[in-house]
């Protein structure tokens, strides 16, 4: 069953999670608004990869830049600092995989129903660090080392 909410400015729709895949992924697509960047931030238990269905997206992943257009993709390895940015010209749709699942029940738990609602911060740390994601610091900064390639 698909599920959607809201994560921090973002309308993520999960598409198969640990109970349809027996744990070995989750499988999201997200809206993301034109200007919305995630904090930096990394996943110590599983890979994400990120293909690009609509628009564009800037990725800093560790010591890396790079920008996606529509039909490209990128992997993020386990435990590497990254930024996902839509701040092409226009909003930006793309397809997550996380690898085994974990990121789907951080979204279920802390997502929202409505836009403006803000989420629970206390079960979103909760929920983070038993799914083995840190935080590297506040929304709008980039990666520690990050540079353009």
């Amino acid at each position: 069953m698909m599920q959607s909410f809201w994560f921090f400015g973002s309308y993520l729709t999960i598409l198969a999670d640990r109970t349809t895949t027996g744990g070995q992924y989750d499988l999201i697509e997200g809206y993301f608004p034109l200007g919305s960047q995630t904090p930096p931030h990394r996943h110590t238990r599983y890979l994400e990869q990120l293909y690009v269905l609509e628009g564009e997206f800037t990725i800093w992943a560790g010591e890396n830049k790079v920008v996606l257009s529509t039909g490209e993709n990128f992997l993020i390895p386990v435990s590497t600092p990254h930024v996902v940015a839509a701040i092409g010209d226009q909003p930006a749709r793309g397809l997550i995989l996380a690898a085994p699942s974990a990121f789907a029940r951080l979204i279920e738990a802390t997502g929202t129903q409505n836009k403006a609602e803000t989420p629970d911060m206390a079960l979103f740390d909760r929920v983070s660090a038993e799914i083995g994601d840190e935080i590297l610091g506040p929304p709008g900064t980039l990666p520690f080392a990050a540079t353009e390639t």
